[in-house]
């Protein structure tokens, strides 16, 4: 299991393929996304990585997360997010993921909040039908229609589908394919529509339910910084090499 990524969502556009047909796709970024920290079996029962993104001024920060970010050596981050990962698919603190960590044509998935809509009846919240548009029904064509509380039970049971906030929650979407990417401008393309609104973070990573391609990297594709500490780097080097590029 690999890591997966925190980008950013820029919003939707259109791409075409040879033949013509034209394929909807958001585009995702990653803005500076960077290795903060390991969780390791010893010290926190599982192994999982910590992910950094975006860029926030030093004074905006605490004194607790300076000195986190100081410890992995890299700049202050706008979100963090954690990634469960194998053993074997550990990436060195302070490294930067690219783009090309994962290939045109794989499935990813895509977890993030939805965009919120305020208060809504039950017919935008739950796809409720509604009453009927004739035949004795005046004025309350997109009311909910009974609950269920007459004299027995005496009462609405608790989660009944009715009226009341919509979106803002989090929202996993599967297996949405990877259409392109583009290395230099750190962007990642995927088909298909990604919840949340534009500039808000979204988590990426290897679809559960789709086989990973052969031509995947691993542990993955990234760039070593400078600030990466002489024993990491050094470890890092041999599974660096062996990268499929």
């Amino acid at each position: 299991m690999r890591c997966g990524v925190l980008a950013q969502k820029v919003g939707m556009m259109r791409l075409f393929t040879e033949t013509g047909e034209h394929v909807p796709v958001t585009v995702l970024r990653l803005a500076n996304c960077q290795v903060v920290a390991h969780r390791t079996k010893e010290k926190n029962g599982y192994v999982a990585l910590q992910l950094g993104a975006g860029s926030r001024k030093v004074q905006r920060a605490n004194r607790a997360d300076r000195g986190h970010f100081a410890v992995a050596k890299v700049e202050p981050k706008r979100k963090l997010a954690e990634f469960r990962v194998d053993d074997d698919a550990v990436i060195p603190i302070g490294a930067e993921i690219t783009a090309d960590h994962f290939v045109v044509g794989q499935f990813v998935d895509v977890t993030g909040t939805s965009t919120g809509k305020g208060w809504a009846g039950a017919m935008k919240r739950w796809n409720f039908a509604g009453l009927r548009a004739s035949h004795g029904v005046s004025i309350s064509h997109r009311s909910i229609g009974g609950t269920g509380g007459r004299q027995d039970p005496g009462k609405t049971f608790k989660n009944k589908k009715m009226s009341g906030h919509l979106g803002v929650e989090r929202v996993t979407t599967l297996n949405l394919k990877v259409v392109q990417t583009d290395v230099e401008r750190g962007l990642v393309m995927v088909e298909g529509a990604v919840p949340g609104v534009k500039g808000g973070w979204i988590m990426v990573r290897d679809a559960v339910k789709k086989k990973l391609p052969d031509g995947a990297p691993k542990p993955g594709k990234f760039r070593l910084a400078e600030t990466v500490p002489a024993a990491a780097a050094a470890d890092a080097k041999p599974a660096q090499a062996t990268e499929g590029a």
